[in-house]
């Protein structure tokens, strides 16, 4: 299998994804139906598979879920919307003003059973009173183009909506919630995936608005105005939550484990050097490859091949016109300070098939990564400053193309030296 250390380390991230797939596990996370209604909501790149995964155990339900574009399954009862990510489109914010409306239907014998997962910040989409739909879409754009990490972009979004930040569960109040939840982000805290719809918020209008000066984000007067008088966040006390539950069942560790156990299988030394990593794409590819490196002097004739795992979130600061998310850019640094390096194979895919805006999951980096591209004629290092990772890879067929996953639960990286 190693013979082909591309081929093998796609194996390990078609199985990271795998083991994160909601028709795996989610039914045994399921709680008993209620005496009342049953209502299935959700949101994200993963939440028609799993409302798929709830009518594969219960049946045609009642609810209505949203989806990126492309990422519907076949559902019996529940309605399945698509709509735009990273940046909100009318779809998504139709379809969120239908599912508030059809909370605030409920009453106390009712259930409603709440599906989230990553892309939620996007596709829930109902902005604060006195701001505009397209100032909202401007504030999200400008937000991911600033190299912000993840966190830091969702305490705004929060406060510019009238879902995230625990409003989607006061919404149904009184009705139970009973909220599953797919993890991609560090820390797998419930407050941060999807900007937590079913959970109680602690953050400020001030953090708010010191996020957006830290990041020299220049919002419309009626953002501005929203973020210092109009937050609708819910405090995690308010008694409208008290009947909500949030339950985690796939998360990124455990598809880190999955590929781990692989890759012993087939004789590596595995070393994971984290779950939950955060920082500049550019910059972590170049401190993993010095440490690649160090790994391959140290190795002497005889050794197990060695195989760098790790997980997280990263960002890019936007400063070209060119395509490309962080696992591609990730990967194009990497490649740049390997300059070659002799045994020393590298994959970053996220596992939900999308690098930053394009249907494109990722990349895989070889020693000749850098010979194909001088033969082809391109810079690598002006693909870097271009922000253009994608389309270098497309040129030296170094792509990772999935599709739609159906679930997600972060990046995943892994570098095997041979």
């Amino acid at each position: 299998m190693l013979k082909f250390p591309e081929s093998f380390l796609r194996s390990l991230f078609d199985r990271a994804v795998e083991i994160a797939d909601p028709m795996r596990s989610l039914a045994e996370y399921l709680p008993e139906r209620p005496k009342g209604r049953l209502v299935v909501v959700g949101a994200g790149k993963a939440s028609a598979r799993m409302a798929e995964a709830v009518e594969a155990a219960w049946g045609p339900c009642e609810g209505l879920v949203i989806t990126r574009y492309g990422y519907g399954r076949p559902c019996q009862g529940i309605e399945i919307v698509e709509a735009a990510h990273p940046v909100p489109d009318a779809a998504g914010s139709e379809a969120t003003q239908r599912m508030l409306d059809l909370l605030g239907s409920l009453g106390q014998d009712d259930l409603v059973l709440a599906l989230i997962s990553g892309g939620a910040s996007a596709l829930l989409t109902a902005p604060v009173e006195g701001v505009g739909f397209a100032e909202k879409q401007a504030v999200t754009s400008a937000l991911l183009a600033s190299g912000a990490p993840i966190g830091e972009m969702n305490v705004v979004r929060k406060h510019l909506s009238r879902v995230k930040g625990g409003q989607l569960a006061a919404a149904a109040y009184p009705a139970r919630v009973h909220a599953l939840l797919i993890s991609d982000v560090p820390g797998d805290d419930p407050i941060a995936i999807g900007s937590g719809p079913t959970v109680g918020d602690t953050s400020r209008l001030d953090d708010a608005l010191a996020i957006l000066g830290k990041w020299n984000i220049e919002v419309p007067a009626s953002v501005e105005d929203a973020l210092r008088f109009r937050s609708g966040v819910i405090d995690p006390s308010d008694s409208r939550l008290s009947v909500t539950e949030n339950r985690i069942f796939a998360a990124p560790a455990q598809s880190l484990a999955a590929a781990a156990e692989m890759a012993r299988e087939a004789g590596c030394e595995v070393r994971l050097l984290g779950d939950a990593l955060e920082g500049e794409a550019s910059q972590l590819g170049r401190e993993h490859a010095e440490l690649a490196m160090a790994v391959a002097r140290a190795r002497v004739s005889g050794d197990a091949p060695v195989l760098l795992l790790s997980g997280g979130e990263l960002t890019v600061t936007w400063r070209g016109d060119g395509i490309g998310g962080p696992n591609a850019e990730y990967c194009l640094a990497l490649a740049i300070a390997l300059n070659g390096a002799t045994g020393i194979h590298a994959i970053a895919c996220d596992t939900d098939g999308v690098d930053g805006t394009g249907d494109i999951a990722g990349a895989v980096v070889g020693p000749d990564t850098l010979t194909k591209a001088r033969d082809v004629g391109l810079d690598p290092r002006a693909a870097l400053a271009l922000n253009d990772a994608h389309g270098f890879f497309a040129s030296v067929c170094g792509q990772v193309v999935t599709g739609p996953t159906m679930t997600n639960v972060n990046d995943f990286r892994a570098i095997l030296i041979l």
